[in-house]
């Protein structure tokens, strides 16, 4: 079918009602490197504008720090710019393995394997491990791209109440069957900020047999004592079977991801994950950087625990403040607005004082849980916070939601 003036206009209605739903989104254009400061065009065409960035994964300021952006200068220069290959054919170089050693030794796995994304080794994990004789049983708050590797899987699928341990225990018992069972999580939960309580987890999977995934992409570098992640934190290194997670946060920004686990897992994906097998292998510029944040986080925790401290100041400033705050101690701080036309309008309010905080809504959220999801950086200093702070107290004032509840906020302005 041609795309013909009916088609055309088909989508053109389709984006119209995104607009006129207050959901339709809007990209900003960023003229400077990542940072607690950078300078954004909004809207477009317009001059950049100097802003504190409130809303990057940027979580231990690694973005551009000079040791790293150095690291990929070296990189460039040794080993090319990218490698025009799959990893099976000429697509592997010295330093993807040794970033797969430097990252089994960081997690406390058995080995692993590097993927173009966090989200290519979502897509290529399950269907390379498990068929129709075994059952996949989630979270239901996962990350999309999770989804996405379920659904390309033969397993059966099933899904437990968030974190609830009984409702979960109950799907084991009910699967108990089954070949192969695997319970898949999030380490923490992106849009939430709330941790999966991976010691009662991995409890339950060791009493009915069944293997542990965790994407750990919002924990890796920070979460845990020495920032290895949610199984850090909860006492359970050794004792994971999948984990995956990115490069393209916490650990410099770039991108690039991993499987990484049972050494049979990652075997597995070497011979028979799709994204694997079929994408480019990551390019050099990123594996050095990589491996230079590596380094600098096995010199010190002074950025985790920058990061921390960090969090904690935002977080109580703006409970005293009088907004709704989705409950946890991760760097994501959700602050919750409930209504869509509102985080975008209370959104573009912040840029006009200076901050950068995106508005989330459906589908990226349910309906009725509309969102400012602040995300804190080691990048940012106490003179970021207090601006950032002062500027949602004004807008929050504007807007006549201060210490008001969910019931009158959805009053005023509707789920």
């Amino acid at each position: 079918m041609a795309f013909t003036t009916a088609v055309r206009e088909h989508y053109q209605k389709d984006l119209d009602g995104l607009r006129s739903a207050g959901i339709f989104k809007v990209e900003r254009f960023i003229h400077s490197a990542q940072a607690a400061d950078i300078e954004v065009e909004f809207p477009a065409g317009s001059s950049p504008k100097k802003v504190i960035n409130m809303c990057a994964n940027n979580y231990l300021g690694l973005s551009s720090h000079p040791d790293v952006v150095k690291a990929a200068h070296t990189g460039l220069d040794t080993r090319g710019y990218g490698m025009s290959s799959v990893r099976f054919i000429c697509g592997t170089q010295d330093i993807h393995k040794q970033l797969e050693r430097r990252m089994t030794e960081f997690l406390g796995t058995e080995d692993t394997i590097l993927f173009p994304s966090c989200m290519d080794a979502n897509a290529g994990v399950f269907e390379a491990i498990l068929d129709d004789s075994d059952v996949m049983i989630s979270d239901r708050l996962v990350h999309a791209s999770i989804v996405d590797g379920i659904r390309l899987c033969k397993a059966q699928r099933d899904t437990f109440k968030h974190s609830n341990m009984e409702h979960l225990e109950d799907k084991l018992k009910l699967h108990s069957d089954k070949r192969l069972m695997v319970v898949i999580t999030d380490g923490v939960f992106s849009m939430d900020g709330d941790t999966a309580p991976l010691d009662k987890m991995a409890a339950l999977c060791e009493k009915y047999g069944a293997m542990l995934f965790v994407d750990d992409s919002h924990s890796t570098g920070f979460i845990g004592k020495t920032g290895r992640g949610t199984h850090e934190k909860y006492g359970v290194v050794g004792k994971m079977d999948i984990i995956t997670t990115t490069f393209g946060k916490a650990l410099g920004g770039a991108s690039g991801g991993c499987v990484s686990g049972r050494k049979e897992i990652v075997e597995m994906c070497r011979q028979k994950a799709r994204p694997y097998l079929f994408s480019n292998t990551i390019a050099p510029v990123v594996v050095a950087g990589v491996l230079q944040v590596l380094d600098i986080l096995s010199q010190s925790t002074e950025l985790r625990d920058k990061l921390e401290k960090n969090a904690a100041y935002w977080r109580k400033g703006l409970t005293e403040a009088g907004f709704i705050l989705k409950d946890g101690d991760t760097p994501i701080v959700p602050v919750m607005l409930f209504n869509a036309k509102l985080a975008q309008d209370f959104s573009r309010d912040l840029f006009d004082e200076g901050i950068y905080a995106i508005g989330f809504f459906f589908p990226v959220v349910p309906k009725g849980q509309s969102r400012i999801r602040t995300q804190l950086s080691a990048a940012h200093e106490t003179r970021h916070l207090d601006k950032a702070l002062a500027a949602f107290i004004k807008v929050g004032k504007k807007y006549e939601i201060l210490g008001r509840t969910k019931e009158e906020i959805a009053a005023k302005y509707g789920l």
